[in-house]
Formats: structure tokens, C-alpha cells, sequence
């Protein structure tokens, strides 16, 4: 079975652990780019990674989309969001779908 995990700054991504979510508090892009490498070995199947994180470890992150496991799904700090992880979401949905669904329409 695989497992989730969540790496971030620590105030971003404690509230994980109270629903069985492992948290992997980091303070920088290396130490990001190791702990998901070395979540990835042991067989987590989906980690959240803090969108202000992501924008340091942007190639490690493109490394992981091209594999089945684990899939990476970037999430807001507690400082709010960068807009990245919507970004992604529309970017796969329109892939999938042939046209961004989500799209405002003020028509």
C-alpha cells in the first residue's frame, strides 16, 4: 500500500499529520529535493509539496510527472497560494478534457 506524504515549510503542513499524513518539514529547495527523492524510494504513492517550495525544486518535480508514482500535487502555504498548483490543475483537466473547463465566461 502506498503512503502519503507532505513536504513544506513546518507551519504549512503540521495540520496534515492529524489525519494520518506523514509531514516532512523542510527549510529549502536541497533539502526538498532529498526528502522527496527519498519519499519516492520508499514507495509513497502522493506527496504534497508547498507551492513556495515547489518554485525551488522545479526540475525535480518535472522528473516525478513523467512516472506513474508518486504523483505530486503542489498545495498553498499558510501564506497563501502562487497560483502554481491551480495552474497544473488546469493544465491537466484541459489535456484530459480538450478545453479548460474552468475558464470564467462572463458572457
Amino acid at each position: 500500500m502506498y503512503k502519503i506524504g507532505a513536504v513544506g515549510d513546518k507551519d504549512s503542513i503540521l495540520a496534515f499529520k492529524s489525519i494520518g499524513i506523514d509531514v516532512y518539514p523542510v527549510v529549502d529547495g536541497d533539502q526538498a529535493r532529498d526528502t522527496i527523492d527519498d519519499l519516492a524510494a520508499r514507495q509513497y504513492g502522493l506527496i504534497f509539496v508547498t507551492e513556495h517550495i515547489a518554485q525551488y525544486i522545479e526540475e525535480t518535480i518535472k522528473r516525478y510527472k513523467k512516472k506513474l508514482t508518486p504523483a505530486i500535487i503542489l498545495i498553498p502555504s499558510n501564506q497563501g497560494t502562487l497560483g502554481i498548483g491551480m495552474n497544473d490543475i488546469n493544465k491537466n483537466v484541459e489535456k484530459a478534457v480538450g478545453s479548460n473547463i474552468f475558464a470564467n465566461s462572463d458572457k
